[in-house]
């Protein structure tokens, strides 16, 4: 049995979410399968200037049932190691 760690739980969700993000390419074409790829956009974006530092940070992240559903499945899977 192998060891549980942070590392192997991130690369699993990471996995998970690729995964959500595949299925949904490949099933957007489907009509009857559109509420599970209908996307919800976060954005994130803090910007600063000091003077001496300056920095602006735009983080977005579009997410969907699907994505959300083999993320959960991805989890599933860790815990069952």
């Amino acid at each position: 049995m192998s060891k549980k760690n942070t590392w192997t739980l991130i690369l699993f969700l990471c996995m998970g979410c690729l995964a959500g993000v595949i299925l949904s390419e490949l099933l957007s074409n489907v009509s009857a399968l559109s509420f599970l790829i209908k996307t919800a956009d976060m954005v994130w974006e803090p910007k600063a200037d000091l003077n001496l530092i300056k920095y602006d940070l735009y983080i977005q992240v579009k997410l969907n049932l699907l994505t959300m559903l083999t993320i959960a499945v991805a989890f599933l899977l860790y815990r069952k190691l």
